[in-house]
């Protein structure tokens, strides 16, 4: 009796779960999940100790970053703990000098600021360059890697949308294939 009361339950849970294992009860992913791989975002680190008087700003840069993409998260480093992105402060004019892909050197220039350029659009411009973006010169206000370009009255950090992509885009291609070679050609302003 016993025996055919469980091969009974048995079956009646196989039986109900009939349309579950056919596939006529599947639930359709949202748009946003299909849109986007489930990778997680590779960490860059930045070392903005050398920053002086825009350490601040150049968080505000990294901030921006990591409101506006998923692929990369820019985090300061720790103590001890070796940079990717080293950031330093000095009179020229700003400038970056990329490594392979997150990697590198900015460098905050005191020129630019004194004639009245905003530090933060400095700061996520030249992150920009670290992240793989290139000058887009010229351009409007809204291209955050049109630079000095915009004016000294441009004071908009944030990419837009083609760049938001492209940064996407470079660094969902190095969770697919190996990080591209080293460069040490420097990109101003």
């Amino acid at each position: 009796m016993r025996v055919r009361t469980l091969t009974g339950s048995l079956a009646a849970v196989l039986l109900s779960s009939l349309p579950l294992l056919s596939g006529q009860a599947v639930a359709a992913a949202p748009p946003e999940a299909t849109a986007r791989p489930l990778a997680a975002a590779r960490v860059v680190t930045y070392d903005a100790s050398g920053a002086a008087e825009f350490k601040s700003a150049v968080d505000r840069g990294a901030a921006i970053w990591n409101e506006s993409v998923d692929g990369v998260e820019l985090r300061p480093a720790t103590t001890g703990q070796r940079a990717n992105i080293r950031v330093l402060a000095d009179n020229g004019w700003p400038r970056a000098l990329p490594g392979s892909l997150g990697n590198g050197t900015v460098y905050i220039g005191r020129q630019a600021v004194n004639q009245g350029y905003d530090t933060v659009r400095i700061s996520s411009h030249e992150l920009g360059h670290i992240l793989g973006l290139p000058d887009r010169k010229p351009g409007p206000c809204s291209s955050l890697m049109s630079g000095s370009s915009a004016g000294v009255s441009c004071t908009n950090p944030y990419p837009n949308a083609a760049e938001k992509a492209e940064v996407e885009d470079n660094f969902s291609a190095t969770s697919r294939a190996s990080v591209p070679a080293s460069r040490s050609v420097p990109v101003g302003d």
